[in-house]
């Protein structure tokens, strides 16, 4: 910074000051002690030196960092799990030689992996040696009752979260009012898988569908031997 003309030195203004010192980020690399001398005003306590201060933003930020590694880590560990338990079910699936034994296995894969309190399948067709049950209905195509799901079954796309309930009734009639969220996932000429929870949090719009579609397709493959 420099005089401005006259014998008066030149008068900055705190704002003047701050700017001058944006545009060189570089100034306390010329004087490094003023670094030790500068006080930065905290919330709590009493002020704290320049260099104490940078520390402090330092190791909040390694904190942070830290945090996240630690949560990229536990979502990296729980994605490994579900691909060997999606690899598993596939193999599993496979190894079923009637409808019945591959729509409990499939079940059952569902009510570990996703922890969901509630698993209900709905199929479009009857197979020979399957009767309905609590967690499974064979409802024909035409069936009034889907007329909730029609959308969803001709796109196939996943619903998470929570859903009518008109489709409540229909995937979890008597228990209906104990669920609050689902993760739906409709198989197009095949039938629908719901995941039921009483967590309102637990099945939210917008989360991961990747593995109960790999799941489901290695379902509608598995049946498909049986037509």
């Amino acid at each position: 910074m420099s005089e401005r003309s006259g014998d008066k030195p030149a008068e900055f203004g705190a704002h003047e000051v701050a700017a001058w010192l944006r545009r060189h980020p570089r100034f306390l690399q010329q004087f490094p002690d003023l670094s030790m001398s500068l006080v930065v005003p905290r919330e709590e306590g009493s002020a704290a030196s320049l260099a104490s201060y940078q520390l402090e933003v330092l190791r909040d930020k390694n904190r942070e960092l830290s945090r996240r590694l630690h949560e990229l880590f536990g979502n990296a560990q729980e994605n490994e799990r579900l691909a060997v338990r999606t690899h598993q079910l596939t193999l599993a699936l496979m190894r079923q030689s009637n409808p019945g034994d591959t729509l409990r296995a499939m079940a059952a894969s569902l009510a570990e992996d996703f922890n969901g309190d509630l698993v209900r399948l709905i199929v479009l067709r009857r197979y020979d040696g399957v009767a309905d049950s609590e967690w499974l209905q064979a409802i024909e195509d035409g069936d009034a009752r889907l007329q909730p799901f029609r959308d969803a079954l001709a796109d196939g796309e996943p619903l998470c979260g929570r859903l009518q309930p008109e489709k409540h009734e229909v995937l979890y009639a008597d228990r209906a009012a104990d669920v609050q969220s689902t993760a739906l996932l409709p198989l197009p000429g095949i039938g629908l898988i719901a995941v039921g929870s009483r967590d309102a949090n637990r099945f939210f719009p917008g989360m991961g569908t990747l593995f109960l579609r790999m799941m489901g397709e290695s379902l509608a493959v598995a049946l498909r031997r049986f037509d």
